[in-house]
């Protein structure tokens, strides 16, 4: 690629080209894990939708792999191609809220705790996962699960519109009434038809208060405590968010705590309604009842550490929570729960509005799940990586027996078999069938990729 071309795409563009050695490339390519270590042989930084469109011409022209960064939130680090273009959002992060009509038009690169913010100055809120620092796009793409979910469905099911750049660089709309099927594939589908600069959203009346419960218990009486948990799942009312989780006590290394608790996003008077049945289960060790702001509940969960900790995780839909996985869950892929760097696990409910949407309605179609299940860990020393995955690996796999299929936006490495749990067969086709229609070269294929037939002829020839 002459150097000639790449100054010209950086006259025609109103953001930046970045190169390697160009102030700002080593922290535009830097993402949410500390093992993503690619080199892109550029990034452009886009201000806007005509900056969109003329780096995915220039990519296509030049043969570029294409990366699309929006909060540089995903584990795989798929927004950084190694010696590719990676169109970078994060200048376009703008967020408008109209209070009257109750929608926000975010663009693509926005992040979730811009989206709060400008929403909550109204009293309002829509379903927007649980770290302000996650992109708004990559949630939504993927289904978008948050503290509002079963109130008022993911983030995906509150999603109006979408505007589209597609691999042609071509400029579409998706909505109800425009282009439905790109519509409904955009609700779960992931970043596979395109770049998505601009989303509408609905909002709801949530007020900006939340109330956060948390129970401590030793691994040895979790155990009762978890299956009494279970038991309030069938009947908690929809505000109420169920959190179950294990790990080691911060205060003593290789100490195994269970916690169970809930989420409530409303008047924490309604919130504490829900006490007395959770302090029913059982004498806790530590107890926690705090009455928050919705703003600090979004960003309670957020990352001090930045981009400078190494990660894995890895993920499962449970439809329902057996006995054995509940001790399967606690004991973390360990004969007795305890270990050196044993990742954390965590349980959270679903149900509630999100299974009020008919499973054909979009492309996100878990909605039958109980629990999430997630395992996660963090770490600095490149010299653990390979302790680290192996115990966050069997933490999972002694879970997933009971799983019935797994969240696009918490696959890791698993590739095309992971692709295969996220989406049933039905749904998969029906995405395929969208992927040959909009993309099919597979020019956006960092992702978790749904191929097209097209192209997977090609290949096999």
């Amino acid at each position: 690629m002459a150097i000639r071309a790449t100054r010209r795409l950086a006259d025609q563009i109103c953001g930046r080209v970045l190169l390697p050695g160009d102030a700002g490339y080593h922290d535009a390519r830097a993402v949410w894990n500390a093992m993503i270590d690619r080199r892109p042989r550029l990034i452009v930084r886009c201000a806007g939708i005509a900056d969109v469109i003329a780096a995915v011409r220039f990519a296509r022209d030049h043969d570029l792999e294409i990366g699309v960064r929006c909060g540089g939130h995903g584990v795989v680090g798929h927004a950084v191609p190694q010696d590719g273009l990676m169109i970078d959002l994060t200048p376009m992060g703008g967020v408008r809220v109209d209070p009257r009509r109750r929608r926000a038009r975010v663009q693509g690169g926005a992040l979730l705790g811009v989206l709060d913010e400008a929403s909550q100055a109204h009293g309002l809120a829509t379903t927007a996962g649980n770290v302000s620092h996650t992109g708004v796009g990559g949630l939504t793409l993927g289904g978008g699960m948050g503290w509002l979910a079963r109130r008022y469905g993911l983030s995906c099911d509150n999603v109006r519109s979408f505007e589209l750049v597609t691999a042609d660089g071509d400029v579409v709309r998706a909505s109800a009434q425009e282009n439905p099927e790109l519509f409904w594939g955009l609700r779960g589908g992931g970043g596979n038809f395109g770049i998505v600069t601009e989303f509408e959203f609905e909002l709801h009346a949530t007020g900006t208060r939340a109330l956060v419960v948390n129970l401590g218990f030793s691994l040895e009486n979790g155990y009762e405590a978890m299956r009494g948990w279970r038991d309030l799942l069938a009947t908690a009312p929809r505000p109420a968010t169920l959190t179950a989780r294990v790990s080691d006590d911060p205060d003593r290394p290789g100490t195994p705590v269970a916690n169970i608790g809930y989420v409530w996003v409303g008047d924490p008077g309604d919130g504490e309604k829900l006490l007395g049945p959770l302090r029913a289960l059982g004498k806790p060790a530590a107890e926690r009842v705090e009455r928050v702001s919705y703003l600090a509940l979004q960003q309670r969960d957020d990352a001090v550490d930045g981009h400078a900790l190494r990660r894995y995780w890895k993920g499962h839909y449970l439809t329902e929570l057996t006995d054995e996985a509940i001790e399967r869950f606690l004991l973390r892929g360990t004969a007795d729960g305890r270990g050196e760097h044993l990742p954390g696990a965590a349980l959270q409910s679903h149900g509630g509005a999100i299974a009020d949407v008919p499973v054909t309605d979009t492309a996100f179609a878990h909605r039958d799940t109980l629990v999430e299940f997630t395992t996660s860990t963090g770490w600095t020393e490149p010299g653990e990586d390979g302790e680290r995955i192996a115990a966050a690996r069997r933490c999972a796999a002694a879970v997933e027996p009971f799983a019935g299929g797994a969240y696009v936006n918490a696959l890791n490495d698993e590739g095309a078999v992971g692709v295969r749990r996220a989406y049933p067969t039905h749904t998969l086709a029906r995405l395929t069938a969208l992927k040959n229609a909009y993309d099919p070269e597979n020019v956006f294929h960092l992702n978790h990729n749904i191929a097209p037939t097209t192209r997977v002829r090609e290949i096999a020839s």
